[in-house]
């Protein structure tokens, strides 16, 4: 299944006999959640869920935003109206980089059905309300382990056997400016690979060919294994579905730079080229 919906795919399938549970997923590094501008106005029949609190567990020693405990985020899916056969429809405000969390997240805990919103709210022209839906609780059961997934160890053992792409913006890999974590740079053998490079001027994904050139000039190819890390497991999900329309299955680092670098007893590269 293609792992986008455009506006006007998803209105069409709204007003159908089956209808995607829709989930709000508005939220901004650093900034404050997107609760507000949920209930200032939002999609007829979306759910807001919170990134920060319901699709990452505490921030830790594991990075600032960890995989959640895949009971918690079981019933934060069921109370949102979540079934096990139900369709799924995921956006944000129009990064694209909160919506791919959480289609990364109901993919890989086993749930088959599950679209991002292509442009986000930005790319949708309909009606707005301020009415809080009450969905009926849902019956999804997470089964984790459907998308691959890499720790440290892993992270490091396929930069060098296999590609690993860092979908952090160029000068923080290169270690030129790290606004965040405790050191800049990358790690060794990864190629830097920005996710904002995966979506045009409107925000929405280049056409598969384009992204399928994309990365193959990085060097993914069919029998080379991928994996993707970011600051954080965010963008890193979205150059995840990136390289899925491309046609090329990858793994996240959910950990991220903001794991890796914490320990002071793991290698950093810096500068432009992977080492």
């Amino acid at each position: 299944m293609k792992p986008i919906i455009t506006a006007s795919e998803y209105m069409s399938e709204s007003a159908g006999p089956r209808p995607p549970v829709l989930l709000d997923i508005r939220w901004q590094l650093g900034g404050p959640n997107g609760r507000a501008a949920y209930e200032a106005g939002h999609l007829p029949g979306a759910v807001y869920v919170d990134l920060d609190s319901e699709l990452a567990g505490p921030a830790g020693s594991g990075g600032r935003h960890p995989l959640p405990d895949p009971e918690a985020f079981g019933a934060v899916m069921r109370r949102a109206g979540v079934g096990q056969d139900t369709p799924v429809v995921v956006h944000d405000g129009g990064q694209g980089w909160a919506a791919a969390r959480a289609w990364w997240l109901l993919r890989w805990a086993g749930h088959s059905d599950v679209r991002v919103l292509d442009g986000g709210l930005a790319a949708w022209d309909g009606p707005l309300t301020t009415d809080i839906p009450e969905p009926a609780e849902g019956n999804f059961r997470p089964r984790p382990g459907a998308l691959g997934l890499l720790d440290a160890d892993g992270a490091a053992k396929l930069a060098r056997s296999g590609l690993l792409l860092d979908a952090r913006a160029g000068e923080r890999y290169r270690g030129e400016v790290e606004p965040i974590d405790r050191v800049g740079g990358h790690i060794p053998g990864a190629v830097s690979a920005p996710t904002t490079e995966n979506v045009g001027e409107d925000g929405r994904f280049l056409p598969a060919d384009a992204l399928a050139s994309r990365f193959s000039a990085l060097g993914a190819d069919r029998d080379t294994q991928v994996g993707v890390y970011c600051g954080s497991g965010v963008s890193g999900a979205h150059e995840v579905l990136a390289l899925e329309l491309a046609g090329y299955p990858a793994a996240l680092y959910a950990g991220s730079w903001s794991e890796w670098s914490s320990d002071e007893a793991r290698p950093v590269a810096t500068g432009p080229d992977p080492l």
